[in-house]
């Protein structure tokens, strides 16, 4: 029995990857730690129609407190690569107060309300530093079911998983919460690494990143990297680096909520623990990155809570095995 995330997590952008058109990225990364490397003399690169093509009717309409000053709505040429995005030139999350509260993992209405509540401080806390950068903003759908469902991207969870996904087509994201705490078949719940709902919250997380990425043209690039590859290793290892940066991403978010939610020492330390235990494990597809990396990763976000430092694409094979 393994971990849903083991199956792995996030399956939804890899199934319907080819919905999504990007950019060209650069050689083989180089550098062990992701550094910043764009600057004024970067070519800039047109950004990809990211637009859903439909809205659930669940969707959460209402927009973040924080309006966009005239310079972060400032329209730019951006930056769509992988290793050069324009995403990189932000900064941190900014603190945002988003009390957890103790809902339990297993009562679906409450985990339902706490993913929702929790879902506008991430728009919070990412629209920001979207449209500082000049990338256009809106939040993602979200439909919660207690059992399963059938969303854009197909079944949710698939058969044998636990895993909720983001499904770029309408910028969507879905789950389940009675397979998130409790498991599905064989795949193992979330709850069975921590009853605290924090878990599951930094999960959701990482499917926001995934709606960070789409819209600030990472998933483009990384896609069409993809299907240029004439490998399936090469394949593999552009999966890895692409959810081991939303890892980052959602760490980032935990990290910005610590102080309110709150995310204790103690906390954060089952934070790193849990990320130590979901990941590619032996017989499942190597397209997450081991739990020693998913380990690795999020305590980068956490950490350094900087966009570059989340730049897996410069980051050297053995951080993103």
């Amino acid at each position: 029995m393994v971990f849903g995330l083991l199956a792995l997590t996030f399956t939804g952008l890899v199934v319907v990857g080819a919905l999504i058109k990007g950019s060209r990225v650069d050689a083989d990364p180089v550098s062990p730690i992701a550094f910043p490397t764009s600057s004024p003399s970067d070519p800039p690169r047109e950004r990809p129609s990211d637009r859903p093509s439909e809205r659930p009717s669940n969707r959460v309409t209402d927009e973040p407190d924080d309006k966009p000053s005239p310079e972060e709505a400032e329209t730019r040429t951006l930056n769509t690569s992988l290793k050069n995005n324009s995403l990189y030139a932000g900064q941190g999350l900014s603190r945002v107060h988003c009390p957890g509260g103790s809902a339990s993992i297993y009562s679906h209405s409450q985990l339902k309300a706490l993913i929702l509540k929790t879902s506008r401080c991430m728009d919070k806390a990412w629209s920001k530093v979207l449209r500082a950068r000049g990338i256009e903003w809106h939040r993602p759908g979200y439909a919660i079911t207690a059992t399963r469902g059938r969303g854009a991207c197909g079944d949710f969870p698939q058969r044998g998983s636990i895993v909720p996904y983001y499904c770029p087509s309408n910028t969507t994201i879905y789950a389940s919460t009675t397979a998130m705490a409790r498991g599905s078949g064989n795949a193992l719940g979330y709850g069975q690494i921590t009853e605290w709902h924090g878990g599951i919250i930094s999960m959701m997380a990482h499917e926001y990143g995934h709606h960070v990425q789409q819209l600030s043209g990472l998933s483009g690039s990384w896609w069409e990297r993809t299907l240029e590859s004439g490998s399936q290793s090469g394949k593999l290892a552009l999966s890895r680096r692409f959810e081991l940066q939303a890892t980052c991403f959602g760490a980032m978010f935990m990290r910005s909520v610590s102080a309110s939610y709150p995310v204790t020492s103690a906390r954060r330390n089952t934070l790193y623990y849990f990320y130590s235990r979901v990941g590619d494990h032996p017989g499942y597809p190597r397209d997450h990155g081991k739990p020693v990396n998913n380990g690795r990763w999020f305590r980068q976000g956490y950490e350094k809570n900087k966009t570059f430092q989340c730049n897996t694409w410069l980051a050297p094979a053995s951080s993103t095995s």
